[in-house]
């Protein structure tokens, strides 16, 4: 029997209580979470899914990872299908099966009603959380080195992994992912957190089924996805119809190219990105998964930013990239910043084929990198410190950008400098924003910041940066952004200029100053 449909009034106290969830299960992570990574950076996200593996609601988290998050839920679906019962979670990293990049641990729970009686619990749908672990191993702290020419020098890798079920948690999966590390204690409590984070959804979602029934919290899925797909269609017929291409290279070796073509056909999107290069023995490379989230980010941005998010905002938008290339890698490339540097790449390569189509709407380029800084030891005194550092946003249409902010795909916050000088061996000398780094514009770019740290012990250091050779573009008559520079500062006061992507050793007293981009400015200069 068919579910009435919900009124208006019920469909928005739906959609707002199935994102409810998600919020909750975030918030529960970063208040169980041991790194400072999670617990103060909140590099972490969370979803709730259909019992069809479909996103119905997410909080709003790291783009990264939310929407390659479906992914995930489908790997693990199609690993373990039916057996995938209600209490079953599931556990994955591996980017060529749903996930990303080796330190975003993904943990996807099946949720069933409550058991009445002999009846088994009847599925209601999945909740899952992504959050990225300081060190899962790998041939430099932080598992992100700068010299990995294959995916088996980035860490740990795990396929699709049954490690709970009604019987309790399965220890020795763990304790690998532990053993893997180096920080184990670390690790084995950031991922009790993602286990109460999906304990909490579970319970949230259980009462929702208990108040609205489960034929009903199901039809309330469907008609909040169905709702988005509305909104977003109807947003998208008011771009023009057309086709539209862009460019813009990665800056490692003599330059890898991606290249896009946008159509717009009624209220349908087709993003091609055809003719971008192979993959490289570097590991810029992305999967096929961060492509798709990257566009789905711009494709919301620019269409119905308000409308609730989940599945049915991307019904209508088809992405298609050749396999092999730089944007849908195969086994064993390796992947580790072609989630944070080459999806932010994608976003500024969309954005410039869309503003072709929709001035009006697109932003100058902000700041087009998440400028990674990873210091960290193993031994007896190991640690793993690990940062996505703000930038500039571009200029707007409507205002100018703001300073010092998290852009693109990326959301976390900065991390304070009393958490980082209470956790690690460092000590934090500066902390501003970098004057004069925004483009000039009528709507000038915000600025970059200016970090500088201090090793207090003798540790191996990772960049992985964008926008050093080039500042971010500037916009419909905008001027371009500054640069960022990386230098390291040596105890006796000499500097040198780091490249943008490397691993170096950092002698104790030695400092590591960032410079990161500006925004670009929008509009001529007044």
């Amino acid at each position: 029997m068919t579910e009435p449909s919900l009124t208006p009034v019920e469909l928005e106290v739906a959609r707002h209580a199935l994102a409810g969830v998600a919020e909750e299960m975030g918030v529960a992570l970063r208040r169980a979470a041991f790194s400072p990574n999670i617990k103060e950076r909140a590099d972490c996200s969370a979803a709730v899914f259909g019992p069809d593996g479909a996103m119905v609601a997410q909080a709003e988290h790291i783009p990264v990872h939310l929407g390659s998050m479906p992914a995930s839920v489908a790997a693990a679906l199609d690993a373990f299908g039916s057996r995938l019962a209600p209490g079953c979670q599931v556990l994955l990293n591996d980017p060529y099966a749903g996930g990303t990049h080796l330190p975003d641990l993904t943990l996807v729970a099946a949720v069933g009603d409550v058991t009445s009686g002999t009846r088994p619990a009847r599925l209601l749908g999945y909740v899952a959380n992504r959050a990225h672990h300081a060190d899962v191993g790998g041939a430099a702290p932080g598992s992100m080195p700068a010299t990995a020419t294959d995916i088996a020098m980035e860490g740990l890798r795990i396929p699709p992994e049954i490690v709970a079920d009604a019987g309790g948690v399965r220890d020795d999966v763990l304790a690998l992912v532990a053993a893997s590390s180096r920080t184990p204690a670390e690790r084995r409590g950031d991922l009790r957190a993602q286990f109460a984070a999906n304990h909490v959804g579970a319970r949230r979602l259980r009462e929702l089924a208990s108040r609205m029934g489960r034929g009903r919290l199901h039809g309330a899925m469907r008609e909040v996805c169905d709702y988005s797909d509305r909104r977003v269609r109807a947003a998208i017929s008011e771009v023009p119809d057309g086709s539209w291409t862009a460019q813009d290279r990665l800056e490692v070796g003599g330059g890898v190219t991606i290249r896009v073509r946008v159509t717009v056909a009624g209220d349908e999107v087709d993003v091609d990105f055809a003719g971008s290069d192979p993959q490289i023995a570097a590991n810029l490379n992305a999967v096929l998964a961060v492509t798709v989230s990257s566009t789905w980010f711009v494709v919301r941005m620019l269409t119905d930013p308000q409308a609730p998010p989940n599945e049915g905002c991307y019904r209508a938008v088809r992405v298609r990239a050749p396999e092999g290339s730089v944007v849908h890698a195969r086994h064993p490339a390796p992947v580790a910043a072609g989630n944070v540097e080459t999806s932010q790449r994608i976003v500024d390569v969309l954005l410039a084929a869309f503003a072709q189509a929709v001035p009006d709407r697109v932003p100058a380029a902000s700041q087009g990198t998440m400028n990674n800084l990873l210091l960290g030891a193993g031994g007896d005194a190991a640690f793993s410190y690990y940062e996505t550092i703000g930038g500039g946003e571009g200029g707007t249409p409507a205002r100018a950008g703001m300073s010092g902010v998290h852009t693109g795909m990326t959301n976390t916050r900065n991390t304070p400098a009393e958490a980082m000088e209470l956790a690690y061996p460092l000590r934090v000398w500066r902390a501003e924003l970098r004057e004069g780094s925004g483009g000039a514009g009528r709507h000038p770019g915000g600025e970059g910041v200016v970090r500088e740290i201090e090793a207090l012990a003798d540790c191996t250091l990772t960049l992985q940066a964008e926008r050093r050779e080039h500042g971010p573009r500037g916009r419909a008559g905008g001027k371009d952004a500054a640069p960022g520079r990386d230098t390291l500062v040596h105890d006796d006061g000499s500097t040198q200029r780091l490249a943008s992507k490397g691993t170096w050793s950092v002698r104790r007293g030695e400092r590591v100053r960032g410079e990161t981009p500006g925004g670009g400015g929008w509009g001529p200069p007044g």
